[in-house]
């Protein structure tokens, strides 16, 4: 089975699993005082430092969630709480629905803010928007804007749009599940406030993720308990799955300049399916994560596509991985202007650090197959 469906989940690197059975193997809570916990303690603490080394922050910046929903929720909560409502969020279109789903429940209110039709933040209109803003009326301005679209792969004007918001008083949250690993992160440079992570999109385990906090952002806890994670996050925390974070990121960041070499063959893979089937790709206009293609085809259904695949020995996705196993046209790709019946056709493959070369090859030889038994037929 060639497996190109990175984006939903990354298979397990070694150095993650070898630092989860290391951590397995302590078996004590990182809250105690005694030997044994601080023994977790420390390898709960190298794990902070390891991804606090890779987005440019410190480690005691960084709080330890279940997963990237659950930071999302925590920053987007967490500051409307700490604003007591007076703010309003703006929401890129093309959001994970952790994000959207959040601010949708948050309680204040919320705007869209829009994308070009090449599936970037149209920051034309986020400076309108600003211009018009009127703190009296509308609170604080907070925009969620991700790092990268999980669908399409193309990579947000982050440090652009969260200048601006600056500017005009606000905050920025950017999730950036799909970033790490796959382009620089650094908090500094990017200038925003809160910024999300998961580590299964990265090689370690599902059930663990971590929200970084500047310094002094607005933050309240939504989850109470013992005051783990400074009273930001209580509950014991899931040692081993951090541990296997920290150790899936530092393995990531060293095999970057790896996986952004994937680009050439992503992009020699669209040239031959453009050219043997006519696909369009989406966000091709734009900078992409290097491993993720986008495409569809008038005619060809997603759902038919993805179990021809799976049968033929591919295993791809259609949108976003986190619907319940549910195959549903792209919100992201009519948020682009995508028509209807293109978007019902669109999937995703996503590559990654196991990969080989021929995966590329394989995959379009088998999407090519299934293609021509159905809407190429006749041509």
């Amino acid at each position: 089975m060639i497996y190109a469906d990175y984006n939903a989940t990354a298979p397990v690197r070694p150095e993650a699993k070898q630092a989860m059975m290391a951590a397995l193997d302590v078996g004590a809570n990182p809250s105690s005082v005694h030997g044994p916990g601080r023994a977790a303690r420390k390898l709960l603490e190298q794990a902070r430092s390891q991804i606090g080394l890779a987005i440019g922050a410190r480690a005691q910046d960084l709080i330890f969630t279940s997963g990237g929903t659950e930071a999302n929720a925590l920053a987007l909560n967490g500051v409307v709480a700490q604003l007591d409502g007076k703010c309003t969020l703006l929401v890129s279109a093309i959001e994970h629905e952790a994000v959207t789903k959040n601010a949708g429940y948050a309680g204040v209110p919320v705007e869209t803010a829009y994308v070009t039709p090449e599936g970037t933040l149209d920051l034309q209109w986020l400076q309108d928007r600003l211009a018009k803003w009127d703190l009296s009326r509308d609170g604080t301005p907070i925009l969620a804007l991700m790092m990268a679209n999980n669908e399409t792969g193309v990579i947000q004007p982050v440090m652009e749009a969260a200048t601006m918001v600056r500017e005009a008083g606000g905050l920025t949250h950017c999730d950036a599940v799909q970033g790490l690993g796959k382009v620089m992160v650094n908090v500094g440079l990017l200038g925003v406030d809160y910024l999300a992570l998961s580590a299964h999109k990265v090689g370690g385990p599902q059930g663990v993720g971590a929200l970084w906090v500047r310094s002094g952002a607005p933050l309240k806890p939504v989850l109470f308990g013992g005051g783990q994670e400074r009273s930001l996050r209580s509950g014991t925390e899931n040692l081993s799955g951090i541990a296997g974070f920290g150790a899936a990121t530092e393995a990531a960041i060293r095999d970057m300049p790896k996986l952004q070499a994937l680009a050439t063959h992503r992009d020699a893979m669209e040239a031959k399916l453009a050219s043997e089937a006519g696909i369009t790709v989406f966000g091709a206009g734009s900078d992409r994560l290097a491993q993720t293609s986008n495409f569809a085809i008038p005619g060809f259904r997603a759902e038919t596509q993805v179990m021809a695949m799976d049968l033929g020995g591919v295993a791809v996705s259609s949108g976003s991985a986190c619907s319940s196993g549910k195959v549903k046209r792209s919100l992201v790709l009519s948020a682009m202007g995508v028509e209807d019946a293109l978007a019902e056709s669109a999937i995703r493959l996503s590559f990654g650090w196991d990969s080989e070369i021929a995966d590329f090859d394989a995959a379009a030889q088998v999407w090519l197959d299934a293609a021509r038994r159905t809407v190429l037929k006749s041509a």
